[in-house]
């Protein structure tokens, strides 16, 4: 059974940056397309950003962003350590959120839907403010 934890949230000022790990015991992770989510306060679950299984690495848009992110978030993967990341740059107050990995085994095509990826992590805080 796959397990998922978020790890690397925490209280940042404006401008700050942050790199959230999202590590996978049980399952090879490289086997597994990963979303990162993340839901504010009052908000619903948006996601942010998604990287493919690495079986499918050289294929075009290995990597997705939704559009209010791009260029300050970047996602990765390191299959050795089986972990993804996605490092933060520039925060801002409305990055504060809770933010979730999700994966999906051998999912072809990166999608930020919530409802496709069947296992989650407990998440991690991000917060924002000067």
């Amino acid at each position: 059974q796959l397990q998922l934890v978020e790890s690397g949230g925490a209280l940042v000022r404006p401008g700050g940056s942050l790199r959230l790990s999202c590590t996978a015991s049980g399952r090879t992770l490289a086997d597994y397309t990963i979303a990162w989510f993340r839901q504010g306060p009052g908000k619903e679950r948006e996601g942010v950003s998604c990287i493919k299984y690495s079986g499918i690495k050289y294929t075009t848009e290995f990597t997705t962003y939704h559009e209010s992110v791009k260029g300050r978030f970047t996602i990765s993967r390191d299959d050795a350590k089986n972990t993804v990341y996605l490092q933060i740059n520039n925060l801002q107050p409305e990055d504060t959120a809770t933010y979730y990995c999700a994966a999906d085994l051998e999912r072809p095509y990166c999608d930020l839907q919530p409802k496709l990826y069947p296992h989650w992590g407990q998440g991690t805080q991000v917060t924002v403010s000067s």
